[in-house]
């Protein structure tokens, strides 16, 4: 059986442990390989958490994640555009069935009368 250690880490292998969660795939194994708790370094990194708070805001703060979200609103936005445009291409074509179909051929132009 190993020791355990009793006591604190030091402040350098806190931050080190804090600093490798952020790209680990998995905490447990990085917990099991460092032979401290996962619960203990999610403790770390909210005792560190005024150096580490931007780099552990939720996901939807990071860039990729804003410029996601903007692309997905820049799609939105160009999709309602899309279906306005065709919605408008429509009623001018009806407009223009409507019109030809009141016209025959030979008829006279319908003005009003001048001088009566």
């Amino acid at each position: 059986m190993g020791k355990r250690r009793i006591g604190k880490y030091p402040r350098a292998f806190r931050e080190r442990a804090v600093e490798r969660m952020k790209s680990c795939d998995s905490v447990l194994e990085l917990a099991r390989e460092l032979g401290v708790h996962r619960s203990v370094r999610y403790q770390w990194r909210d005792q560190l958490a005024p150096r580490f708070r931007s780099e552990w805001q939720a996901p939807e703060e990071t860039g990729e994640s804003r410029l996601e979200r903007e692309n997905r609103l820049l799609k939105q936005a160009l999709g309602e555009k899309t279906l306005e445009a065709d919605f408008f291409k429509g009623a001018l074509q009806k407009v223009a069935a409507r019109r030809q179909s009141n016209i025959t051929p030979g008829e006279a132009a319908s003005t009003t009368k001048s001088g009566s």
